[in-house]
């Protein structure tokens, strides 16, 4: 199963950001298909909190903005939003210690360790520091598109 980080959630929203058309595409291209893919929970909490940032965007999304586009996503019957369980802490706390995160990586592990107990095969992501994490496969989805 694929998993979309919040960095191409981010770009697919906002009309504005550089990479929204290829972004977008992503996106459209995973929902129109027959395969199951998902966006981890804190994904969406960071992304809401990301576009409703005054201080990134010149007019920031609303948060009926960015409440509707997590609605929109979520009717997508192949999409399965991923939350926490018994074994994601265990993995949580394994990644931390094997990569040695400390400080706000600690986010990016927590979403790593999330995929990887729920059995995802790639995160999309153009975040290089998930190479922290090589159990989890990355992709950018970005790159090689017009």
């Amino acid at each position: 199963m694929i998993a979309v980080d919040t960095n191409i959630l981010v770009h697919a929203h906002r009309r504005d950001s550089t990479f929204h058309t290829q972004s977008k595409r992503a996106i459209s291209d995973l929902s129109g298909s027959t395969r199951t893919w998902a966006i981890p929970l804190h994904c969406l909490v960071e992304f809401c909190g990301i576009v409703t940032h005054g201080g990134i965007w010149k007019v920031p999304s609303t948060p009926g903005q960015a409440t509707e586009q997590v609605i929109a996503w979520r009717e997508c019957p192949t999409l399965t939003i991923l939350g926490d369980h018994d074994r994601t802490l265990a993995r949580l706390l394994e990644l931390v210690t094997e990569a040695n995160i400390i400080g706000a990586k600690v986010h990016d592990a927590r979403i790593a360790a999330l995929c990887l107990s729920h059995g995802v095969t790639e995160l999309w992501t153009i975040d290089r520091d998930f190479s922290r994490f090589p159990a989890l496969r990355t992709k950018n989805p970005l790159q090689n598109v017009s």
